[in-house]
This record gives C-alpha cells, sequence and structure tokens, in this order.
C-alpha cells in the first residue's frame, strides 16, 4: 500500500508532514481564507484594511469553474519601490473546499516553487495556516477595492 489511509478513516489526528497531514492543512487554509474572503466573486482586487495593522491585498489572477487563482500579500514601499512580502501565490480548488499555495516569494527566502517533496509543500502551506491565522486575529475581511488605482497588485 502506497499510502496508510486507516488514521484518516478513524478519525485520528494526522502526522505532521504526511500526505493525509497536508490534504487537512489544505482543508484548514481554505476554511480560514474563506473567513476572510467569503466571496471570491466580488471582485477581481480585494484589500482588508483594520486600523493600526498593515493593510492586506488579494487579486485574483484567474478563474475557471472549480478553481481560482489568488495573490495574497502586504504591500510595503521602499526607496520609492512597492515590495510585496510576503507574496503567496494560491490555488482554491472550489469542489474540494482546499488551497494549495502554488508559489511563495519572500525578501528573506526568495521565491519557491512547489516540488513533488511533501516536506516543502508542508511547510509553504503551513505559512499559509499560520498566516491566515494572524490575519483573523487582526480582523481582515476582504471589500472589493474601489479608492485605489488599479494596477498596485
Amino acid at each position: 500500500m502506497l499510502l496508510d489511509l486507516n488514521p484518516v478513516r478513524a478519525g485520528r489526528d494526522t502526522t505532521a508532514r504526511s500526505f493525509a497531514g497536508l490534504m487537512e492543512l489544505y482543508e484548514q487554509n481554505y476554511m480560514r481564507l474563506r473567513s476572510i474572503a467569503p466571496d471570491l466573486q466580488v471582485a477581481d482586487e480585494m484589500i482588508s484594511t483594520v486600523p493600526g495593522h498593515q493593510d492586506l491585498f488579494m487579486s485574483i489572477t484567474q478563474r475557471c469553474r472549480y478553481t481560482t487563482m489568488l495573490r495574497m500579500t502586504y504591500q510595503f514601499e521602499e526607496e520609492g519601490k512597492l515590495l510585496f512580502e510576503p507574496d503567496l501565490h494560491l490555488k482554491v480548488y472550489h469542489d474540494a473546499s482546499v488551497i494549495e499555495v502554488q508559489q511563495f516569494t519572500s525578501r528573506s527566502h526568495g521565491p519557491m516553487y512547489i516540488a513533488d517533496l511533501i516536506d516543502q509543500k508542508w511547510r509553504m502551506n503551513r505559512f499559509l495556516f499560520k498566516w491566515l491565522g494572524y490575519c483573523l486575529h487582526q480582523g481582515h475581511y476582504f471589500q472589493p477595492m474601489q479608492h485605489l488605482k488599479s494596477g498596485n497588485l
């Protein structure tokens, strides 16, 4: 047997950095994202502004019947240049109710692309899990971006 699904079927906790654990993380990230962005059909660009915290930006890059590709980031200005940190490119699978990090870029780490390694997928999606929890704790909630110039993101 290539994959042991018995712990999942029995309702036991899944092991971190396992395939089953990764799928559970994808599901938890979906629920968290839907808490701060319940309707991804509202607009192609959205912003969440919470007083005393950095604005959070989301842009839809592709919509398909069962999936949505999006980008989620903070924007910073440094020496007259816009910086996006962290910069996550996500794929939302609506039919399966899961989210997968497709690309993660950070100034400290550079770009990380999804490989076939569960460990790398686990790290990127665990980061998303923690970041979404942080955003929820701050009270972020996405609204359509009407007051910003298009092309910022």
